[in-house]
């Protein structure tokens, strides 16, 4: 089911993982699956792009360029206009498949991707439906923070920290990384639930990949803070949008907001109980999330 692809993204070959459904005898719908900021293909998307697959779907899942097993340098460079075009440049790959139908790919987003996903498909009219999970603006996340709580001094913080590193780059010094995670369960937990809850999939064997990112350029930090994932969500028009979020998600705000500047056919989907990082992985609430999204793609591009 699952093979082993690449494909370029402005002049990066990206690595990838492509699931096709046993005995599929024609074209079929495909959904690009896109990982939260850290992740890797074999984490939450992986897992969704499977379980999509299971229900008809040809999927994609990649690592983003900079990270994984993708090509880029500096390593764990996080930018925002890279990230939409190697989601463009999935669809692009699927258009060249055999096994794929051109007018029926849709886009999934995780996380950042979720966030990535809106202005990816808002001006690329190949896709014809968008569905995100535990979506966030990760440029509103680094302003303001994920509940929207953070002081305005944070942010110049890690501005001054991106200045700082890229003067120190123009003198010839490697490039200097930020840390993403604390360094233990104690740290962690005094962060807060939602850092926590991070921590735990990244940094612990419930979900730890060797391949995803514990640490970023601070050269990603200004790039980050001047993007507005959803400010064009309206640009998707009448094409259907699913928005799947977790009652007990810090960062539902996000997707709320954006679910109201968006034009129907829309959907927010509530999961109860859920954190934001729960619908990664947990088994209480990702068999449901799947059914909901593969149902969505059904309706909306057919099965």
């Amino acid at each position: 089911m699952r093979n082993n692809i690449s494909f370029t993204s402005s002049g990066l070959e990206l690595s990838g993982h492509l699931y096709v459904p046993d005995g599929a005898p024609h074209r079929r719908p495909a959904i690009v699956v896109g990982h939260p900021a850290s992740g890797v293909k074999e984490q939450a998307a992986g897992l969704y792009a499977e379980s999509l697959a299971r229900s008809g779907f040809v999927t994609l899942t990649f690592d983003a360029a900079f990270q994984g097993e993708s090509e880029g340098l500096p390593r764990g460079l996080e930018d925002p206009a890279h990230r939409i075009e190697d989601l463009k440049a999935a669809v692009s790959f699927l258009t060249t498949r055999d096994e794929v139908d051109p007018d029926r790919i849709g886009m999934l987003g995780i996380c950042a991707s979720g966030g990535y996903s809106v202005p990816a498909a808002a001006a690329d009219l190949r896709v014809r439906a968008l569905a995100t999970v535990s979506a966030v603006d990760i440029g509103r996340q680094f302003r303001e923070g994920p509940d929207g709580a953070q002081s305005p001094a944070v942010l110049e913080q890690l501005l001054a920290g991106a200045a700082a590193a890229r003067t120190a780059e123009a003198c010839g010094e490697a490039p200097r990384m930020m840390s993403l995670f604390p360094e233990n369960e104690q740290a962690a937990r005094a962060a807060g639930q939602y850092t926590f809850d991070g921590w735990e999939y990244y940094c612990t064997p419930r979900a730890a990949h060797p391949r995803s990112a514990k640490q970023f350029t601070w050269s990603s930090v200004d790039r980050i803070a001047t993007f507005d994932a959803f400010r064009f969500i309206k640009l998707l028009g009448s094409r259907p949008l699913l928005m799947v979020v977790g009652t007990n998600a810090v960062t539902k705000r996000m997707a709320m907001e954006a679910f109201a500047d968006a034009i129907s056919p829309k959907e927010l989907f509530w999961v109860e109980g859920a954190s934001h990082v729960d619908l990664y992985d947990k088994r209480e609430y990702v068999p449901t999330v799947v059914a909901k999204v593969a149902s969505f793609f059904a309706a909306s591009m057919g099965a």
